[in-house]
């Protein structure tokens, strides 16, 4: 198992994927290594569901992080072409979370579920000594429709065009730069406002309910460039669906902030998480009216590739493995220490 962040694909297949409880015939989709969601056919109805943690973050704001923990969660829901309704919400708060800060995260999580149209049916709410931020529960979401609707991870098929939006480490730069400002003191202020905006552009869920609209049964395969970033996500997708695909670098939108940071913290952009950025397998005949919807929302988007026969992923004639392991996890280790130490020592 990494020491960090999800499990790798063997750690998967060899604990995970052989126990996974009773086989019932209505699970059309299980659990597979990479992919954001599952799948239930109840009576010839679609019913996707994906669980994830809820990340809290007070030094964003309890009202921002709240928008931000709902957005995360919702994501992987949001993929499968299927627009988010229903949500359950578990927290397991740490003892110190006073009244009003609850209050005003779930007030700002209410607000964006109810902004999506999405009802929250059950949870469970508890202070427990020992839980600490950022991890403070776990909720499921759950989307209803047509199975026809559904957007299947492993739905790309060769002659697609391949899109990517917000482009590399999107979360990574946004994130890190915000909640470590002064570690950053020696970037330029511009530079530094620039990366911090980033933090605004991690929200996927409005972006895959309008690739959805635009696309409709044109869009083959959807996925949130989480945890080891674009060339995680890319490998995932051509893994899933047997395919190759073939990408152009220079096509990918690189928002502004994220070179700078990233080289500044040392780590790889590409293979760093970046929650907010999709990639997508779209049929050529939708993929104007897909890129024109996402340029009406003011997202940028690439047509970064194509889809071809074969397996994995090659970029700019290079073939890319799945980097297994993301370095912003580590980045925001050695950050959080180092801003812990200067506390202490400033007291």
């Amino acid at each position: 198992m990494t020491d960090l962040g999800k499990v790798d694909r063997e750690f998967f297949d060899e604990y995970i994927y052989p126990r996974l409880g009773a086989a019932r015939d209505d699970v059309a989709l299980g659990p597979t290594h990479g992919v954001d969601f599952g799948l239930l056919d109840v009576d010839g109805t679609a019913v996707a569901i994906a669980t994830d943690p809820v990340s809290v973050l007070p030094a964003l704001g309890f009202e921002r992080a709240g928008r931000f923990a709902i957005d995360i969660v919702l994501s992987d829901i949001a993929v499968s072409g299927l627009d988010p309704s229903h949500l359950a919400v578990s927290f397991t708060l740490p003892p110190e979370m006073t009244d009003e800060q609850f209050a005003e995260l779930w007030g700002a999580m209410h607000d964006e579920a109810d902004d999506l149209g999405v009802s929250i049916v059950t949870g469970h709410t508890a202070r427990y000594a020992g839980c600490s931020y950022p991890w403070v529960g776990g909720a499921t979401a759950l989307a209803v429709g047509d199975h026809d609707d559904v957007v299947r991870p492993d739905g790309a098929r060769p002659g697609d065009d391949v899109l990517v939006t917000k482009g590399p480490g999107v979360e990574a730069t946004g994130l890190l730069t915000t909640l470590f400002p002064d570690a950053f003191a020696d970037l330029d202020a511009d530079v530094l406002a620039a990366a911090q905006d980033r933090l605004d552009e991690t929200d996927a869920v409005r972006d895959a309910m309008t690739v959805s609209a635009a696309g409709g049964r044109g869009v083959h395969a959807m996925h949130d460039a989480t945890e080891c970033g674009v060339h995680g996500a890319l490998n995932e997708i051509a893994e899933s669906a047997g395919v190759q695909l073939e990408i152009d670098e220079s096509s990918v939108p690189l928002r502004p902030g994220v070179r700078e940071t990233c080289e500044f913290l040392g780590i790889d952009p590409w293979r760093s998480t970046t929650a907010g950025s999709l990639i997508i397998a779209t049929d050529p005949s939708v993929t104007d009216d897909v890129v024109a919807a996402l340029d009406a929302r003011g997202t940028p988007v690439g047509v970064a590739g194509t889809v071809v026969a074969g397996e994995g992923v090659v970029v700019d004639g290079e073939r890319i493995e799945h980097p297994d392991v993301d370095p912003s996890w580590a980045a925001y280790e050695r950050l959080a220490r180092e801003a812990e130490s200067s506390a202490t020592d400033a007291e």
